[in-house]
């Protein structure tokens, strides 16, 4: 894979091992704007890498340092994640930016297949669980979006990417604690509202019905997920 590189000065060094990824989208007008502003310094953020359109990638930041992606998050119980990841940025407006229909921008082959390899290849460098594989709604599911319910992460999870229950047989779970303790376990915070992490948790494993709604469906596909991170 050939990269090019786009330093920026906003990074600092480390706090803890690397043991997560952390994918997001760019959620601005175009790539362009999105690089420039990540190699602002005066905009403090960045990522490590950025995945454009048509599968090309830049690298902003060293593996080595904490890039300043993932903001106020946690995960597993963890915090200081910018401390413990690798954050991926994927070209691609998002919710504020959509088609002229109203359609969320879908990710272009040539794109997903490259973060596909970008990902592969740093998941041989470093050791990162599948349940630590994200996405940035996931880690701040009360602040963000990204990289939304229109991303393919079973794709990715077919490549080894994440997780991916295979069997979506409903399974009746109506104890809004039982729920709560099985979002938890998978990683989301507690100190979360409900709704928030359930409407993440859509986003990410239930895509074509994001109703924030603890249906029993979603109920059901909590309790797989658990089941397949835990195993």
């Amino acid at each position: 894979m050939k990269i090019t590189a786009r330093p920026s000065p906003n990074f600092n060094d480390r706090k803890h091992p690397i043991d997560m990824l952390v994918l997001h989208y760019t959620g601005m007008k175009n790539g362009q704007m999105a690089l420039d502003r990540m190699c602002d310094e005066e905009a403090g953020v960045s990522a490590h890498y950025m995945v454009w359109e048509d599968g090309r990638v830049v690298q902003m930041v060293g593996e080595d340092k904490r890039a300043w992606h993932a903001g106020v998050s946690s995960w597993q119980g963890d915090d200081d994640l910018n401390s413990r990841s690798i954050g991926i940025e994927i070209v691609n407006g998002g919710h504020d930016f959509r088609l002229t229909d109203g359609s969320l921008e879908p990710f272009p082959k040539a794109q997903i297949d490259a973060v596909i390899e970008l990902c592969s290849g740093i998941l041989e460098r470093w050791d990162i669980p599948k349940s630590r594989i994200v996405g940035h709604s996931d880690i701040a599911p009360a602040r963000k979006e990204d990289p939304g319910e229109h991303f393919p992460w079973a794709r990715l999870a077919a490549a080894g990417i994440g997780v991916w229950p295979q069997d979506r047989d409903p399974v009746l779970q109506n104890d809004i604690q039982s729920l709560q303790d099985d979002l938890a376990a998978i990683g989301y915070a507690r100190d979360v509202a409900t709704e928030k992490s359930v409407t993440a948790f859509q986003r990410r494993w239930i895509q074509d019905a994001v109703t924030g709604k603890a249906d029993p469906v979603t109920a059901a596909m909590i309790g797989l997920v658990k089941a397949a991170i835990l195993k």
